[in-house]
């Protein structure tokens, strides 16, 4: 949620910065609502102030022994004012608020101006482009084949979106798992973390999945107000919610392996087939809480964390800054990392790293208290992909398949497979 101060004051400077993000903010209706509220606020504090005095009145003259009833019915009239004024006013903050919450995070100075991805920037890249001297086979392809893919069998259990992993697919999916924690664990020092995968609706709204984004959201039927989780994002970033943390506590950084669930809402026909988009995937999360003055050095290091699971896996990426129009409506500024996909001839994301400031911590109220000024201010929440964990398996089959159809098994993933140094296709 953007800072209400900043909305009262500079109205449409924040329309203009807005727009750059392809969001129309409706300033004059805005501007409306806020001097509707101004002269509510006055007039409940007027009509506050004056039955104070009067109800004293009333006090007064009964202990000298007068006739209160005209004054208690004087009382009585402003109180009935004073409801109706009250009434209006939250009628008018429930309209603001709701405004409010639609209202996407304003982009940082340095993310560039642009409508779509194709405005992204790229920054750099890694590792040399995989080439064969054969037609490539996709993921999907290359796991039917070797019977530890199946598409069918998980529709006909659940529907379209899904899939059904087995035997060297499968240990290969959770290898990556563990590996991921590992590194981010060991090597990066993030603290573990697990958390429900059912958060309720109150936790949805605090990260700006809701209301916004609420039909990419499964929501479970039932007396309670639950969804399934999108991303790990969304409970481990709640861990801090209506929290005063003190500022020696931080930064704090955890790292969550959850599944997580999307309906996919409005992307019908695109990656149907496979597992790049799914209803139900894996991924490993990485959370990061600090104070204002190191969010930005904490998102760049957040990054090179995820980028370093890539490098160990010797898989080519590319790193790009997404412009305004593309990035996802709480965050400041994103970094998306890009795997190489033989099957596509083209970079596919794999991760997102992005620095929402205060923007969720608003909602959050999370907040620490300064060591020096003892005032209380909000943090900055981050978050980021590293990675998630189907399309890294994807990458790792196509990236590593040989003529054959066989799979060669990354050497750093080979201590988690007791040595295994193929995944081969069976010869009928």
């Amino acid at each position: 949620m953007l800072d209400p101060q900043l909305l009262r004051d500079k109205m449409d400077s924040v329309a203009t910065l807005l727009k750059q993000r392809g969001f129309n903010f409706d300033a004059t209706l805005f501007k409306k609502l806020e001097e509707q509220r101004k002269k509510l606020q006055i007039a409940t504090q007027n009509l506050q102030n004056d039955r104070n005095l009067r109800s004293k009145e009333v006090g007064l003259a009964k202990a000298r022994g007068e006739d209160i009833e005209p004054m208690r019915n004087e009382v009585n009239t402003i109180s009935a004012e004073l409801e109706k004024t009250k009434h209006k006013l939250e009628h008018i903050l429930g309209e603001i608020e709701t405004i409010s919450l639609t209202l996407p995070n304003i982009p940082h100075d340095s993310v560039p101006i642009g409508q779509d991805e194709t405005e992204n920037v790229e920054l750099k890249r890694w590792g040399d482009i995989t080439r064969f001297d054969f037609t490539p086979k996709s993921h999907d392809e290359l796991g039917e084949a070797l019977g530890e893919l199946d598409f069918d069998l998980a529709s006909k259990i659940t529907g379209s979106r899904f899939v059904v992993m087995k035997n060297n697919l499968a240990r290969l999916h959770r290898a990556l798992i563990h590996f991921m924690l590992d590194v981010h664990t060991r090597e990066h020092h993030y603290q573990e973390i697990y958390v429900p995968y059912i958060v309720n609706a109150q936790s949805a709204q605090a990260t700006g999945q809701l209301p916004k984004l609420e039909q990419d959201l499964f929501k479970l039927t039932g007396e309670q107000n639950y969804y399934l989780i999108p991303t790990a994002e969304v409970p481990v970033t709640n861990t801090v919610r209506d929290c005063i943390l003190p500022e020696e506590s931080l930064p704090l950084h955890y790292v969550c392996h959850s599944p997580c669930f999307r309906s996919e809402a409005g992307s019908y026909g695109r990656d149907t087939k496979g597992m790049i988009r799914q209803h139900q995937f894996e991924k490993v999360e990485l959370v990061s809480i600090t104070t204002p003055e190191h969010s930005f050095d904490a998102l760049e290091s957040l990054t090179h964390h995820a980028e370093i699971i890539l490098q160990k896996l010797q898989l080519p990426y590319r790193v790009v800054t997404l412009c305004t129009g593309d990035m996802g409506a709480s965050a400041a500024k994103t970094y998306d990392l890009e795997v190489w996909l033989p099957s596509q001839n083209t970079f596919r994301e794999i991760s997102s790293c992005s620095n929402m400031m205060s923007f969720q911590a608003r909602r959050l109220k999370a907040r620490y208290r300064d060591s020096k000024t003892q005032h209380i201010e909000l943090v900055h929440t981050l978050n980021g992909s590293a990675l998630a964990v189907g399309r890294t398996l994807v990458a790792i089959m196509e990236n590593y398949q040989d003529n054959e159809g066989n799979i060669r098994i990354p050497r750093i993933l080979q201590p988690y497979l007791n040595g295994q140094t193929l995944i081969e296709l069976r010869k009928s």
